[in-house]
């Protein structure tokens, strides 16, 4: 991947969170959705951060383990 491609996924990223509406604290639909787009969103960043890293081999378990922590803190941002 190029730095422009992952520039660009991460500004497309950024625009995205920023439409997303606060948590309900009736724990509503619109929580549910915060958290599950948290945490596919962390799991998107953190595999292109890892993308960046390394290659052959090392590379694609730098993409899952970006991934993994991606997701993971997504999910401890974004959900209660």
């Amino acid at each position: 991947m190029t730095k422009c491609t992952i520039s660009i996924t991460l500004v497309g990223c950024l625009a995205l969170s920023g439409c997303q509406s606060a948590a309900t604290s009736q724990g509503g639909r619109s929580s549910e959705f915060g958290c599950i787009a948290g945490t596919v969103g962390g799991a998107v960043v953190g595999g292109l951060v890892g993308a960046t890293i390394g290659s052959g081999t090392g590379q694609l378990w730098a993409v899952g383990g970006g991934a993994t922590l991606g997701a993971a803190g997504g999910n401890a941002l974004t959900c209660n």
